[in-house]
């Protein structure tokens, strides 16, 4: 039997004191976490239950609904079917009634949303699948799919059929992180797609039925000269979001640099409106009409006041990297916030004002110390053998 016990490994002095350090740190009980038996890699809302549960990729190799206000009664509800690790997941199809999850073997599974039944399987990537999203063409419900392999794959859902195969051979485009659709810039026949990769460069696409091209325009700082990605990080940009808040439908963005940025629609996305200095790798960004929230590597939530644009807070919980954050919109209650991480828990946190200074508080009160290992052996493990373990770490740390 293999093991993935990192103690029957050599460890550096460094692996062993951050592994130290986040034992330490798993008793807290802040954010009212949801223990799952994996490591979170993405989540989304669930379009059923928008304001009370969430889906998440789990590195076993499902997808999982998350109920987030009675997760231990709850009838546990798995999409099972991929051998490696789920990275991205969509929604989509007619009804929305599709779920579909981007593997590291090198597919695209789909479910009936409801039934869970297996749909269709589109294979075309030739390395992990690490976006998926999403839109209507015409009258074609299409998916779209980024992989590490650097290219973007266009699906008729339907059939199955590979639309077109998107490639930048102006700017060497590397591993693609995120995908999102420019929905206040698409029309019926014309989708607006944004693509984030390993490499700094955001891209622009609109695809149509006949074809598609990469958005290229004049650039403002040097006029006369053509503008082919929109540049204003420095490495990696993991995460790409359009705030729904305002009018102009601002893009925000989250880098391996440290930063996370509004690109102002005013502009065409040229310059930078707003940077957040979170520090370390930001994975994740989510915005409400007060908030900017930040997280990733260093393992806290950050809050920063959309108006001022100061730290408001920096919550603690998670003991190992947040790879995603959800809003969640109640139509009879508070708002929230879902993060998610590699620590297999699923957190909830408050927006308003008061309740985020007494979390402050309550994070500040002394933690009982646990040994993170036995917490993992008694709700059964990740079931991740010690190369995929190191496979993942390799896959965290590609901002190349």
């Amino acid at each position: 039997m293999q093991s993935s016990d990192p103690r029957h490994f050599f460890e550096t002095d460094a692996e062993q004191e951050l592994r130290k350090r986040r034992s330490a740190k798993a008793g807290n009980r802040h954010g009212n976490p949801i223990v799952l038996k994996s490591k979170i890699l993405a989540a989304i809302a669930d379009p059923r239950f928008p304001s009370s549960a969430i889906l998440v990729a789990e590195s076993t190799g499902s997808v999982r609904q998350v109920k987030l206000d009675d997760a231990e009664n709850a009838k546990p509800v798995v999409y099972r079917g991929p051998g490696a690790p789920v990275c991205s997941i969509a929604v989509g199809g007619p009804g929305f009634g599709t779920l579909f999850a981007g593997s590291w073997d090198k597919a695209v599974w789909s479910w009936d949303l409801v039934t869970k039944a297996p749909g269709r399987k589109y294979l075309g990537h030739s390395d992990f699948v690490k976006a998926v999203v999403c839109a209507r063409l015409g009258d074609k419900h299409v998916l779209i799919s980024g992989g590490a392999d650097k290219r973007i794959i266009v699906w008729d859902i339907a059939s199955g059929e590979r639309l077109h195969t998107l490639q930048d051979g102006i700017v060497n485009m590397m591993s693609l992180q995120d995908l999102v659709v420019d929905h206040a810039s698409s029309t019926a026949d014309e989708i607006h797609l944004l693509s984030a990769s390993s490499d700094p460069h955001i891209r622009r696409w609109k695809i149509r039925s006949d074809g598609w091209e990469k958005i290229v325009d004049s650039s403002s700082d040097t006029p006369g000269t053509e503008r082919h990605t929109i540049l204003e990080h420095e490495t990696t940009v993991y995460k790409l979001v359009f705030d729904q808040d305002t009018d102009e439908v601002d893009l925000w963005t989250a880098s391996g640099d440290g930063t996370a940025k509004c690109l102002s629609r005013i502009t065409d996305f040229a310059g930078c409106d707003d940077t957040f200095n979170h520090g370390g790798h930001v994975r994740a960004v989510a915005v409400t009409d007060q908030w900017v929230i930040t997280a990733g590597r260093d393992e806290d939530v950050k809050f920063w006041d959309r108006s001022s644009g100061q730290l408001h807070c920096s919550l603690e919980g998670h003991y190992d990297e947040v790879t995603d954050l959800i809003i969640i919109k109640s139509p009879s209650g508070a708002a929230k916030v879902c993060s998610v991480s590699i620590d297999g828990t699923v957190r909830t946190w408050p927006l308003e004002k008061a309740a985020l200074g007494a979390l402050v508080k309550e994070q500040e009160a002394p933690v009982e110390a646990t040994d993170k290992e036995d917490e993992d052996e008694a709700k059964g493990g990740d079931l991740m053998t010690a190369d995929e373990e190191a496979e993942l770490a390799a896959l965290m740390e590609d901002d190349d």
